[in-house]
C-alpha cells in the first residue's frame, strides 16, 4: 500500500531531522550538552557516600571525546536517515524494491536506539548513575528518544506487498 510506504518514509526523514537537529544544537551550542556529558562522567552529583564512585572520569579529553563520539553518531544517523529515507522515496511505487532499500533507514534507526538507549540508559544511566543526578539526568527524554526510534523500526520493518488485500471489505 502506497499510503503506508510513504508514511514510513515519513517517520524515517523525521527520525534523520531529529537526529540531525540534536547533532547541529550539541555542535553550535558545545559548551551546553557537554556540561552534561562532563558531569555524568564526573559523578560529582549522584548521591553522598556513593560506593560506585570509582566509575567516574576525570580527564576533560575523554569528556570531549565521548561528546564528540556522541555528535558523531547524531550526524550518522541524520546522514543514514536521509539518505535511507531517499531511496525509499525512489522505491516507493514497486514493494519488492522498497523492502530491499531498507537497510540505510534501518541502520540509522538501530543506531539511534543505540545512541539513546545503550548510550544514555544504560551506560550513563547505570554505570555512571546518571539516574542519581537531579541536575543531569537525561534517562527519561533518552528512553523517548530510543523507544520513538524503536517504533519506526518496528513499523519499517514490516514487509511490504503490492497487489490487493485479502481481507474483505
Amino acid at each position: 500500500m502506497l499510503a503506508l510506504r510513504i508514511s514510513k518514509i515519513l517517520f524515517v526523514l523525521s527520525a534523520a531531522l531529529f537526529a540531525a537537529l540534536v547533532g547541529m544544537n550539541n555542535i553550535l551550542d558545545y559548551q551546553i550538552n557537554f556540561a552534561g556529558v562532563r558531569h555524568v562522567m564526573l559523578m560529582d552529583s549522584v548521591f553522598p557516600g556513593n560506593h560506585s564512585m570509582w566509575r567516574a572520569v576525570a580527564a576533560p579529553w575523554l569528556h570531549h571525546l565521548a561528546y564528540w563520539l556522541i555528535i558523531a553518531t547524531e550526524l550518522a544517523i541524520a546522514v543514514l536517515g536521509f539518505w535511507g529515507a531517499f531511496e525509499l522515496w525512489q522505491a516507493r511505487r514497486d514493494a519488492a524494491w522498497f523492502n530491499r532499500r531498507k537497510t540505510k533507514a534501518v541502520l540509522a534507526l538501530a543506531l539511534g536506539i543505540l545512541l539513546w538507549f545503550t548510550g544514555f540508559v544504560v551506560l550513563a544511566g547505570e554505570w555512571f548513575l546518571m539516574w542519581q543526578s537531579d541536575d543531569w539526568n537525561a534517562q527519561q527524554p533518552a528512553f523517548i528518544f530510543a523507544a520513538s526510534f524503536f517504533l519506526i523500526l518496528i513499523l519499517l520493518v514490516r514487509e511490504d506487498q503490492d497487489g490487493q488485500s485479502t481481507a474483505p471489505p
